[in-house]
Formats: C-alpha cells, sequence, structure tokens
C-alpha cells in the first residue's frame, strides 16, 4: 500500500530549503526506496506556512528511508531553515487517481 508523509513547517527561507531538497533528490535518482513522488504547497491564509507531501510505494520503504543516514543529514540541514517545530502526518493511501 502508497504511503505518504505529510510534513508541515514554518520558514522564511524556502528558496534554501528547496535548493538542498533538489539537491537531494539529484543523489538519490535512480535508486530504490526513496520517494517516488513529492508535492510542496504553500498556505494561502499563513504566510511562510508549507506542506510537504512525500510519497513512497509502502511504509516499510519510507521507514527504511527515514532510518538511512544522509535522510538524518538532510532532515537536520532542513530543521535549521524552519521555525518552531515541524508537524508530521503520516498516512496510508487509500485511493489516489486523477479525476475525469
Amino acid at each position: 500500500m502508497k504511503f505518504v508523509q505529510i510534513i508541515g513547517f514554518e520558514t522564511e527561507r524556502l528558496d534554501e530549503m528547496r535548493q538542498l531538497m533538489e539537491e537531494a533528490g539529484q543523489r538519490s535518482a535512480g535508486g530504490t526506496g526513496g520517494p517516488t513522488h513529492r508535492m510542496l504547497l504553500k498556505d494561502r491564509d499563513r504566510p511562510n506556512h508549507y506542506l510537504a507531501l512525500i510519497e513512497f510505494d509502502s511504509y516499510d520503504e519510507a521507514m527504511r528511508n527515514s532510518d538511512a543516514p544522509e535522510t538524518g543529514r538532510l532532515a537536520e540541514q532542513l530543521g535549521a531553515l524552519t521555525i518552531g517545530d515541524r508537524v508530521y502526518t503520516n498516512c496510508d493511501v487509500l485511493e489516489s487517481g486523477a479525476i475525469e
């Protein structure tokens, strides 16, 4: 079953965060077990508040990715660019698809 982690955070340094994420994506390109899709959302009602949606093939794949040392380093770097705490929501995907 597909799995999505939603990370809510605040930052005034979004460009730096996006650069770190892009570099991490380039390093992991072609590998297995990492995220399969990602989406970044900006909250229209709260300045500097964002949601990152990260999709994995399964919960187990997400946990293996979470345990990887490079993921820990990235989380630490991203955390230094946020204001306050990040909020994590872990979701099993029950349905997904385009609306016709």
